[in-house]
């Protein structure tokens, strides 16, 4: 099992964008020192949810401050770009990492952003199709033409060429069931879960995943990534008190999701949700916290019920002070993580397609 760090690069209080960047450096920095499997960085726009619009760039520095982790986009909202300029950044970013990237690609669900980038939302689907199928034939065949209800252009070769051959490994982020078999068909690695989400979600999700590889004959095992918000605290008391910031995501997402969030002057307002779930139910059911023996069993768990082959770790949650974020990892990597290194579920991967 894989274990990677996810950083959205938000603050709740619009701290200034050199403070959140120096901590996601150095959050960067000791993922690396601490053997986590890579980086990966989110794409928010025009709020203070997330301080990083390009993550290719922000994956281009967060190489030039580690030695050996790996970088990776989560993800990369292809609907609100030129696919074309996409595939340019990543062979260059691919170029200037040696070979480091990872590439994950999403539709977006935010109208917030949509909207003022002049793009409507009822078409991410359709853009984000076409768009990911031009990117992936441009970093594969590096010459090509597309005339498409979106794009549309002449004879055009990419330059310059990715380092890794034939792409850096693509992901996709899906929770629908039907986009996770459409991901499994079309050979992409899914990124599924969110980082809010439930066991069961997880646990349906990955019934998905499982009868998508399975319908498509591949062998076992097959990667599959889930994000999940990381507290590892010295006591179960620590972690409790952590919750809190935990429920920051949930109001933050939810709204965004819904498009009735409330944005002042940037700041996005936290607002208590209808039908949040209560700190208990939270830290059994939606969040990995708690002390390392209480994180293993979570992750034991896990492992029983799913096939799950990366955990993407959000362990900058909420508020949470940078000092405790660095703590948790530290906790995590040295007393968690070794013991599953060398694991994958153990839930059956081989059983029947289920019907219909």
């Amino acid at each position: 099992m894989k274990f990677g760090l996810f950083l959205l690069a938000h603050s709740a209080e619009k701290a200034p964008a050199a403070a959140v960047y120096a901590n996601l450096l150095e959050q960067a920095r000791l993922a690396d020192r601490l053997g986590f499997a890579a980086v990966w960085l989110a794409e928010h726009h025009f709020s203070s949810y997330g301080y990083g619009p390009n993550p290719l760039l922000t994956a281009l520095k967060v190489a030039d401050a580690t030695e050996h982790v790996r970088v990776g986009t989560a993800v990369i909202v292809l609907p609100l770009h030129n696919p074309l300029y996409v595939a340019e950044q990543i062979a260059q970013v691919d170029q200037f990492t040696g070979g480091r990237l990872e590439v994950g690609f999403g539709s977006g669900y935010q109208e917030y952003e949509f909207s003022r980038w002049g793009v409507p939302l009822s078409e991410k689907g359709e853009r984000f199709s076409e768009a990911l199928d031009i990117v992936r034939r441009a970093l594969t065949d590096r010459t090509l033409s597309h005339e498409g209800k979106y794009y549309h252009f002449p004879e055009t070769t990419l330059f310059p060429e990715p380092f890794q051959k034939p792409t850096p490994p693509l992901w996709v982020a899906v929770q629908r069931p039907e986009a996770i078999a459409w991901a499994v068909r079309s050979g992409y690695q899914c990124i599924s879960g969110g980082s809010s989400a439930p066991s069961d979600r997880l646990e349906a999700n990955w019934a998905a995943f499982r009868d998508g590889v399975n319908a498509a004959g591949m062998p076992w095992p097959q990667p599959f990534a889930i994000q999940a918000q990381v507290y590892v605290g010295e006591t179960e008391e620590d972690a409790r008190e952590q919750l809190h910031h935990a429920i920051w995501h949930l109001r933050m997402t939810g709204p965004l999701h819904a498009n009735t969030q409330v944005v002042e002057d940037g700041r996005i307002l936290e607002r208590p949700q209808p039908g949040e779930p209560s700190l208990d139910a939270l830290y059994d059911r939606y969040v990995f916290f708690g002390t390392a023996e209480r994180v293993a069993e979570r992750l034991e768990s896990l492992l029983a019920t799913t096939g799950v082959t990366y955990l993407n770790c959000v362990m900058a949650v909420g508020r949470l002070e940078h000092a405790k974020v660095m703590a948790s990892m530290e906790r995590f990597a040295t007393q968690v993580a070794p013991r599953f290194r060398d694991r994958v579920g153990t839930a059956a991967t081989t059983m029947p397609v289920t019907a219909g």
